[in-house]
């Protein structure tokens, strides 16, 4: 079997890690969106619901846990969306075309981009949980090691399809719009809604009805409960919401996830063997 998509994703590893800007920039901001945002908002929070009873026998977390889960998620989504933009500049500057014209099966130069994205966003994931802890994030509290060791696979399983997800969907962008401005763009007017209808940051129950109905089908959300579960348990309240997810809420979330990557990797197939640069 050839694995041709070793060389895409050596190269794309090589120069995350040789250009330090980046690196540095990509690993630095989650942890200061935690250190910053996280810490100012779940004071913020913490306080205003001290008053509110707390719900017998069902343990409370701080909003800095609940936010961890979605900083993680919000992370992977800016990153994975702005991940096809090596492949713009691939196109524009006729790296693509070499890439193209040789006997690399395009599926293979998909394949390549998109795990060197997981790479990446497994590495962003496991520096804001690990930053968190210090800072006081409440995951796998009570946990065993076998069970903190099962959570991180769940959270990075889900991680990953959400990236490829998003990566597949990028890179379709990317070799279709023809400049970066254009792309950038679009990436932004996608990012937002997704974003904010979402429960990355806080709870969609005081929601109007549409967008409560919208936030349950965005990828986002999908993500952000799948990590509260694995992170949190499935028993929890935060901020006076009291949250209980079931092995079926979660199995939606990874057939939600796994149907939208596979959706995005049909599109992406379907760009790049009708490219031509």
């Amino acid at each position: 079997m050839n694995f041709e998509f070793r060389a895409i994703y050596w190269r794309d590893m090589v120069k995350f890690f040789r250009y330090k800007s980046m690196l540095f920039s990509s690993l630095i901001q989650p942890v200061m969106w935690l250190a910053f945002f996280g810490l100012a908002m779940s004071d913020s929070f913490d306080q205003l619901t001290s008053l509110i009873p707390p719900v017998e026998g069902v343990r409370n977390v701080s909003y800095l846990s609940y936010m961890g889960a979605g900083i993680i998620a919000m992370d992977v989504l800016f990153s994975s969306l702005f991940g096809g933009t090596s492949l713009m500049f691939d196109k524009k500057f006729s790296l693509l075309r070499e890439t193209l014209a040789s006997p690399v099966p395009r599926v293979h130069i998909i394949l390549g981009v998109g795990l060197s994205g997981v790479t990446k966003a497994f590495i962003q994931t496991a520096m804001i949980i690990g930053f968190g802890k210090l800072i006081g994030m409440d995951f796998f509290t009570g946990y065993t090691l076998a069970e903190t060791l099962f959570a991180m696979a769940g959270i990075f399983l889900l991680v990953g399809i959400f990236t490829l997800g998003f990566l597949f969907l990028s890179g379709s962008i990317a070799i279709t719009i023809e400049n970066p401005e254009g792309m950038q763009s679009i990436l932004t007017l996608l990012s937002m809604p997704l974003f904010f209808v979402s429960n990355a940051l806080y709870p969609v129950d005081a929601f109007p009805s549409f967008l409560k109905f919208l936030s349950m089908f965005n990828p986002l959300t999908l993500l952000a409960n799948g990590i509260r579960y694995f992170a949190l348990g499935d028993n929890f309240s935060v901020i006076g919401n009291h949250y209980i997810y079931t092995a079926t809420d979660i199995g939606v979330s990874f057939l939600g996830l796994l149907f939208f990557a596979l959706s995005m990797l049909a599109i992406s197939l379907w760009r790049f063997n009708k490219v031509d640069v």
